[in-house]
């Protein structure tokens, strides 16, 4: 009787264990790192769109010979949805419905650092072709410039992509399983 008393105190002492690192709430943040990925890159790259088209228009009245050449901050703002989207499809594939919080909360993380970097990028990358189009339209020296300064407005993206992704690659290792 004794021996069964310590092992039905040893099994709670598991389950607490075991409840402690894998709520059942801790998937909400994986998901909510998944949105936030998705969200904030698509209004970063929604913005960049916007503004730059502005200028794309407005200088193809002016020199409608170089139109299809500005369209390039329009296409370069869009490939922060990509980043986005990406970074959404990896933390969807490993949401289960018990799951460590280490995990949910390095999930949430992720999302967070690719979508906020993509909106950071989105912006940069609308001003910067908003006046380079504008300026490159009335001296085309300047395009080379402007290009630059797009990728360098770019690579702030991708930076926030290649941290998401190192943060879901820990996300796997040395954590608790989870049992049902």
């Amino acid at each position: 009787m004794a021996q069964q008393a310590i092992l039905s105190e040893m099994n709670t002492a598991v389950d607490a264990f075991y409840e402690a690192r894998c709520p059942v709430y801790a998937s909400f943040f994986g998901a909510l790192g998944c949105a936030a990925s998705i969200v904030f890159t698509v209004l970063g790259a929604s913005y960049g769109t916007a503004k730059s088209a502005g200028a794309i228009f407005s200088s193809g009245i002016i020199r409608p010979d170089r139109l299809m050449q500005n369209t390039l901050c329009a296409i370069m703002a869009q490939i922060l949805s990509i980043y986005g989207l990406v970074a959404s499809v990896i933390i969807s594939g490993d949401l289960v419905e018990k799951m460590p919080l280490h995990q949910g909360f390095l999930q949430l993380g992720a999302g967070i650092s690719v979508g906020l970097s993509g909106l950071a990028a989105g912006f940069a990358i609308g001003i910067v072709g908003d006046a380079g189009v504008r300026a490159s339209s009335q001296q085309p020296r300047l395009y080379i410039g402007m290009v630059l300064i797009l990728i360098f407005a770019e690579v702030l993206g991708l930076y926030g992509v290649i941290v998401g992704i190192l943060m879901l690659t820990k996300s796997k290792e040395n954590v608790t399983v989870c049992m049902y």
